[in-house]
């Protein structure tokens, strides 16, 4: 059990499943994008850990940015996406892969995929460590998953409460 910002977190998933996962989740990219120089797009803060480790997973000659979206405040989703760091690259023809840390309402990447596609790109992939398929409100599909998770709050290898917690190794789970 570990506390952060006075809560309380018991483990979740180790770390040496989190990076067998990504090995796998690499591998599936490899395949998928062999001969390709796909575009990953780290969503900050949370994902930067998981887009480094996937991306070195992958073995693919890439090319890698990042934008910062928000929507949490707490332990809860705002409602709103807000686009704090937006994209500085051209996708047009572009095969995109969306790295994000979590999946919950799916709200952010709906609205983020929908806004992607106008601009054309070859193809739009998600990847996400975690998908909450209970939390799930908007119609979304995520092309490579890391993890399936109840409706927990985690935190932990770049998730937050509160931008606490990122550094951890494992990822952590809501205590009751």
């Amino acid at each position: 059990m570990i506390t952060v910002n006075n809560l309380h977190f018991k483990p979740f998933i180790a770390a040496e499943t989190i990076q067998q996962r990504i090995e796998e989740l690499g591998i599936a990219l490899r395949e998928r994008y062999a001969g390709q120089r796909p575009l990953f797009i780290g969503i900050l803060n949370g994902a930067f850990i998981f887009t480094a480790d996937l991306v070195r997973a992958a073995e693919l000659e890439c090319e890698i940015t990042f934008m910062r979206l928000s929507s949490y405040a707490g332990l809860q989703s705002t409602g709103q996406v807000t686009t704090n760091m937006g994209l500085d690259i051209e996708i047009k023809d572009r095969h995109v892969i969306l790295v994000e840390d979590i999946i919950d309402s799916g709200r952010t990447l709906y609205e983020l995929t929908k806004k992607m596609r106008e601009q054309g790109p070859a193809s739009v992939a998600i990847a996400t460590l975690l998908l909450k398929p209970d939390a799930l409100q908007f119609p979304l599909e995520a092309d490579f998953v890391g993890f399936s998770i109840p409706s927990k709050f985690v935190i932990g290898y770049g998730l937050d409460y509160n931008q606490s917690g990122r550094e951890l190794k494992e990822i952590y789970q809501l205590a009751e």
